[in-house]
C-alpha cells in the first residue's frame, strides 16, 4: 500500500509542467519586466479611492432614499418607477462566494459551483435587478424583481407606473 502511495507521488512529480503553467509562467515574467521598466503611477491624493470609499459609505446608509426609474425603449425617455430605499442590486449578486475548491488542500483539486444559501444556484449572470420598493398602498418596503422587459412586484403597479 505504501508503494503504491509513493508510486503516486513520484508519478506527479515527473510530469511535466503544463502549457498553462508555461504561459502563466511567461506572463508573470512579462508582467515583473514591465513593472520594472515603468513602475507604478504617481499616486499622491487618493481622490478615486476617496470617492469610492464615500459612494460605499453612503450606500451603507439605513433608510437612504432613492427614486427608480425604468427606460421606455418606445420613447427613448425614463419613467418613475416607484420610491425606493437603498439602489438597485444586480440579480446575479451572491452573498456566499459562489464556487469552492473540489478537493481543498489537494494539488489536482477544481472549482466548482456552490450553492446560495438558499440551497439554489445562481447565474453567473443576469440582467435582473432587485429594488427595495416602497408600497404604494401601505407603509412596507418590498423587494421588486426588475429586467428590461419584465418587473416582478409583491403589489399591485397603478397610476403612473402602469399604462
Amino acid at each position: 500500500m505504501a508503494a503504491l502511495a509513493a508510486s503516486f507521488l513520484l508519478t506527479a512529480c515527473v510530469r511535466g509542467e503544463s502549457s498553462d503553467e508555461k504561459q502563466s509562467d511567461q506572463q508573470e515574467a512579462l508582467l515583473q519586466e514591465g513593472t520594472a521598466q515603468v513602475g507604478m503611477p504617481n499616486i499622491k491624493n487618493f481622490r478615486e479611492r476617496k470617492l469610492l470609499k464615500d459612494i460605499l459609505e453612503l450606500r451603507d446608509q439605513n433608510g437612504l432614499v432613492t427614486y427608480a426609474y425604468t427606460f421606455s425603449e418606445m420613447t427613448g425617455k425614463y419613467r418613475f418607477f416607484c420610491n425606493s430605499v437603498g439602489y438597485g442590486i444586480p440579480y446575479a449578486t451572491q452573498f456566499t462566494n459562489p464556487q469552492k475548491l473540489s478537493w481543498p488542500g489537494y494539488h489536482e483539486s477544481s472549482v466548482i459551483s456552490q450553492a446560495d444559501p438558499n440551497g439554489l444556484y445562481s447565474p453567473p449572470s443576469a440582467e435582473g435587478t432587485w429594488i427595495m420598493c416602497k408600497d404604494p398602498n401601505g407603509n412596507r418596503t418590498l423587494p421588486v424583481y426588475v429586467e428590461p422587459r419584465v418587473i416582478v412586484s409583491p403589489f399591485q403597479l397603478t397610476g403612473a407606473n402602469v399604462e
